[in-house]
C-alpha cells in the first residue's frame, strides 16, 4: 500500500511547483494523471525504491484569500484526514502570514509526519530570512526553491525515510480479492451494491474501510469470496466555487490505490463523460484490472444497434487501453449483476497470471522474428530474450542491444499480442526493453 502526500498551504507560495519537481523527478516516475478532475494534481512518484502518491490540494483554490480561507482549512482537514505525511509550504518572501499561523494551529495537533517546507529560498542570500519560520511551532523546516530544485533531494530523502518498507511481493500469499466500486455520484454505485448483497445480506463482517466514506463488506455468495469496497460518489469540480468537491477526488484515490480490482459504474443515461474517464485512467495509471459496468441500461430506448455503438463509443474513449470488458446492467432489475461479479473475478485472476520464462520466449521470439521492430537511423534492434518480472502486476521486461531505439508503436504490438495470446482482458501490461 503507498503511502500518500498531501501539499498544503496557501495559494502563490509554489505548491503545484513543488508537486510537478515531485511528479516528474525521473523517467521511473508516472506522469501526472491527466487530473482526477481536469486539473494535474495527483501523481505517483517514486525516490530510493519507494513509490508514493502526491496530492496538490492547492490547485483548487483562486479568487481572493478572505473567501477562500474557509477553504483552505476546508483542505487541510481534508489532507490531515487522508494523507499519510503532510507537506505545509511557506513562502520566504512573504515570511510569515496570518494565513500561514493559522495552518500551522492546525497542523500542530496532528499526529503524522509534517514537514515544513520554506520555498523561494534561491540563495544563500535568503537562508537567514528562512529562521523566523521556526515560530509556526512545528520544528525544522527544509528549504527549497522549487522552480529549479534545489533542496528538494534532501526533501525526498526525508519523506520516504518516514514511509514504511514496501512488502516483498509474494505470489503464494492468498489474501481476499479487492473490488472497489467508483464512479459518479448518482451512476448506481449503491443500488448495484445492495442488489449484490441482497435482502438477506450475506455479510460476514463490517470492516471500517479505509476511509470513513469507504465501507468494506465481506461478500461470499455463488462459490464467491471477496472484499467489496464502496466509495462515496466521485464529483465532477463543481462550478461554484465554494463547493470544492476535493473531498470525493480524495477519496477515489485511496480507494482505487487499495483495491485490486476497479468496477467503475457508469450511467446510461448520460453516456461516458470526462468524469468517468478520469476514473477509468486512474485505475489505468494504478495499473489495477478494470470492469466497466453500463448501468441502468433498462431505462434506455433500444433500437437494432443501441449496444453496440454505446459500447464502440466507451472504446473509442479509452484508446489505446480499449481491452477492457464492459457490461451492461440494471442494478434496479438485477440484470446481468452475476455476470459482472464473474468478469470481476476473472480479470483479478488474469492480473496475477504468472507465464513460464520459457513458454514465454517460445512464443514471442518466433512473433518477433516475423515482425522485427523496425530500424531507425539506420539501426537495427536485436530482441534476444524475454520474461515477465516478479511483480503484482503483468510487466514484461524485452532484452536487447538498443532498447532506446524502440518506438511507440512497436511496444503497443507486443503489448497486444501478449494479451491476444494469454488473455490479458481488463488488467494493464507494461512492457520495458533492457539492454542485455
Amino acid at each position: 500500500m503507498n503511502s500518500i502526500v498531501a501539499i498544503v498551504g496557501r495559494p502563490n507560495v509554489g505548491k503545484s511547483t513543488l508537486f510537478n519537481r515531485l511528479v516528474q523527478r525521473r523517467e521511473a516516475i508516472v506522469d501526472s494523471v491527466s487530473g482526477v478532475t481536469r486539473d494535474r494534481h495527483y501523481g505517483k512518484s517514486d525516490w530510493n525504491g519507494k513509490e508514493f502518491s502526491v496530492i496538490d490540494t492547492g490547485g483548487y483554490i483562486t479568487g481572493s484569500d478572505d473567501i477562500f480561507e474557509g477553504e483552505i482549512r476546508k483542505q487541510v482537514n481534508l489532507a490531515i484526514e487522508e494523507a499519510d505525511l503532510i507537506v505545509f509550504v511557506v513562502n520566504v518572501e512573504d515570511g510569515i502570514t496570518p494565513m500561514d499561523a493559522e495552518v500551522a494551529k492546525l497542523l500542530r495537533k496532528v499526529k503524522k509526519p509534517i514537514f515544513t517546507v520554506v520555498n523561494k529560498v534561491d540563495n544563500a542570500m535568503r537562508e537567514p530570512d528562512a529562521i523566523e519560520f521556526y515560530n509556526l511551532g512545528l520544528g525544522e523546516y527544509f528549504t527549497i526553491a522549487s522552480i529549479n530544485g534545489s533542496g528538494t533531494g534532501d526533501l525526498l530523502d526525508a519523506l520516504v525515510a518516514e514511509m514504511p518498507d514496501p512488502e516483498p511481493f509474494d505470489a503464494d500469499k492468498e489474501e481476499l480479492p479487492r473490488f472497489a466500486v467508483v464512479g459518479r455520484p448518482n451512476a448506481g454505485k449503491s443500488s448495484f451494491i445492495n442488489s449484490l448483497i441482497g435482502k438477506d445480506r450475506n455479510i460476514v463482517t463490517n470492516i471500517a474501510g479505509t476511509t470513513r466514506d469507504s465501507i468494506d463488506t465481506k461478500y461470499n455468495r455463488f462459490g464467491f469470496d471477496f472484499n467489496l469496497v464502496d466509495t462515496a460518489g466521485i464529483r465532477k469540480k463543481s462550478k461554484v466555487k465554494e463547493d470544492l468537491e476535493f473531498y470525493s477526488v480524495m477519496r477515489a484515490v485511496r480507494s482505487i490505490e487499495y483495491a485490486d480490482v476497479i468496477i467503475l459504474v457508469v450511467d446510461a443515461t448520460r453516456g461516458f463523460e470526462g468524469q468517468d474517464q478520469n476514473i477509468f485512467w486512474l485505475a489505468e495509471k494504478n495499473r489495477k484490472g478494470i470492469v466497466i459496468l453500463i448501468n441502468k441500461w433498462d431505462l434506455i430506448e433500444k433500437e437494432t444497434n443501441t449496444l453496440r455503438d454505446f459500447e464502440a463509443m466507451v472504446r473509442k474513449q479509452i484508446e489505446p487501453f480499449t481491452d477492457v470488458p464492459i457490461i451492461f446492467i440494471s442494478a434496479l432489475t438485477k440484470q446481468r449483476l452475476f455476470k459482472a461479479i464473474e468478469t470481476a473475478v476473472e480479470v483479478f485472476e488474469k492480473r496475477k497470471k504468472k507465464i513460464p520464462t520459457s513458454k514465454l520466449n517460445d512464443v514471442m521470439l518466433d512473433i518477433i522474428k516475423s515482425y522485427p521492430p523496425p530500424a531507425t537511423k539506420g539501426k537495427f534492434v536485436k530482441i534476444k530474450y524475454c520474461m515477465q518480472l516478479p511483480t503484482a502486476t503483468p510487466q514484461f521486461a524485452f532484452f536487447c542491444n538498443l532498447p532506446q531505439y524502440v518506438r511507440d508503436p512497436y511496444r503497443r504490438f507486443l503489448e497486444n499480442k501478449l494479451r491476444e495470446i494469454y488473455d490479458f482482458s481488463g488488467v494493464p501490461v507494461t512492457v520495458y526493453f533492457r539492454q542485455k
